[in-house]
């Protein structure tokens, strides 16, 4: 998702957007500890995902 497409969403959608990576990371990590992963670089990718989730909800509140 494209932060033009992020900044479309409500508040609450990011909110959800952002509990719903984090539960991605977080199996993404299990599997990384015990082998199963093959794609590394989706770690980094969800990651960054969520912190643009995060700046543009930042950037929602703000402009409350």
């Amino acid at each position: 998702m494209k932060p033009n497409e992020m900044r479309n969403l409500s508040t609450e959608e990011l909110h959800e957007q952002v509990r719903e990576k984090k539960r991605e990371l977080m199996d993404l990590r299990f599997q990384a500890s015990i082998g199963q992963l093959a794609q590394n670089h989706r770690i980094r990718e969800t990651k960054r995902t969520i912190a643009r989730l995060l700046t543009v909800l930042r950037e929602k509140q703000a402009a409350e």
